[in-house]
């Protein structure tokens, strides 16, 4: 009696296959993470695709809608691209600690009842994401590896 659910060694051997487009399923959460964040910026500096008020100029909200602008553009395309998913990363852990948590406790303390998944999920993403750089289909140079 074979349990359907546990995947025989022919499908296991199949499902192995997929990991030589690894790189590619990487660029493409890379470009594609880098767009959806940079929309945020769009909205919040150029005042598109929303119905709410562009934020003061230079203040806090101003600022980290620079970076989602920016930062998206640039993990995007991949250029700077640790430095830039870095700063991302951290603009979303303020934006999840300051304008979702609050430092509150009980409930309040998880993302799906403060509201703050897509910071919290950005805030990791990109963080992984300045672990490994640009990889594929990016603008950042080759590292010169020494000898």
């Amino acid at each position: 009696m074979t349990n359907s659910l546990i995947p025989t060694n022919q499908e296991s051997i199949k499902i192995k296959q997929l990991e030589k487009y690894s790189e590619h399923a990487y660029a493409l959460l890379r470009i594609v993470s880098g767009f959806m964040f940079s929309l945020h910026g769009v909205q919040k500096i150029l005042g598109l695709l929303t119905e709410r008020p562009r934020p003061e100029m230079f203040s806090q909200a101003w600022a980290g809608g620079c970076i989602e602008l920016f930062g998206g553009l640039l993990v995007m395309v991949g250029f700077q691209t640790r430095w830039a998913a870095f700063i991302a990363s951290g603009t979303m852990a303020v934006a999840y600690i300051q304008f979702h948590w609050k430092f509150q406790m009980g409930e309040n303390f998880f993302p799906i009842v403060n509201k703050g998944e897509m910071a919290a999920l950005y805030c990791f993403l990109f963080l992984y994401l300045a672990t490994r750089g640009g990889v594929k289909w990016c603008l950042d140079k080759r590292e010169i590896r020494m000898i």
